[in-house]
């Protein structure tokens, strides 16, 4: 009687799927500038430096960070940097965007911090298809970090793949 073997499982593909790297929605919060205007326009310093010394910050411990102004006022540059002398000793990390443009940079960074010891001369498949649609910016990202280290770079699926690099033999 022939056995079934699982090529699949015995190909020693080391497989990455990018859903991974996004945090979780409640690791997230957004501090929304326009919260501070005065009647939803003009950003007032004395009262904005108030009102964020005031503010209960816990709501952004150990979370990502989004800084934004969701209305079209006005608003100088130095209103940006204020909120992150509060939010730096707290948050994780600290980002210019809402929700999604903070889940999609804390996803990158996560990429870049991938330690490549774990891949280096491996076969490395890039999962393409799931549940979560993933921006380009992800594919890029893993590509640049990966590539000088890995043996093979795939992407898809184990049973069919495009392969997108491949060390040559020296």
């Amino acid at each position: 009687m022939n056995e079934i073997v699982n090529r699949i499982a015995q190909s020693g593909l080391v497989t990455i799927d990018l859903a991974e790297y996004f945090p979780k929605p409640e690791e997230i919060r957004v501090l929304d500038i326009k919260d501070y205007l005065f009647q939803g326009l003009i950003l007032r310093e004395k009262e904005y430096r108030q009102a964020l010394q005031q503010k209960d910050w816990s709501e952004f411990q150990d979370r990502y960070a989004g800084i934004i102004c969701s209305t079209d006022a006005i608003i100088p540059l130095w209103a940006y940097m204020l909120p992150v002398h509060y939010l730096q000793p707290i948050a994780r990390k600290i980002y210019y965007g809402n929700d999604e443009a903070v889940r999609l940079q804390a996803a990158i960074d996560r990429i870049y911090a991938l330690p490549v010891e774990n891949y280096r001369a491996q076969r490395v498949l890039v999962r393409g298809c799931g549940d979560e649609p993933i921006p380009p910016q992800l594919y890029i990202a893993i590509t640049e970090k990966l590539r000088p280290y890995v043996k093979s770079l795939m992407y898809g699926e184990a049973c069919s793949h495009i392969p997108i690099y491949k060390q040559k033999d020296t």
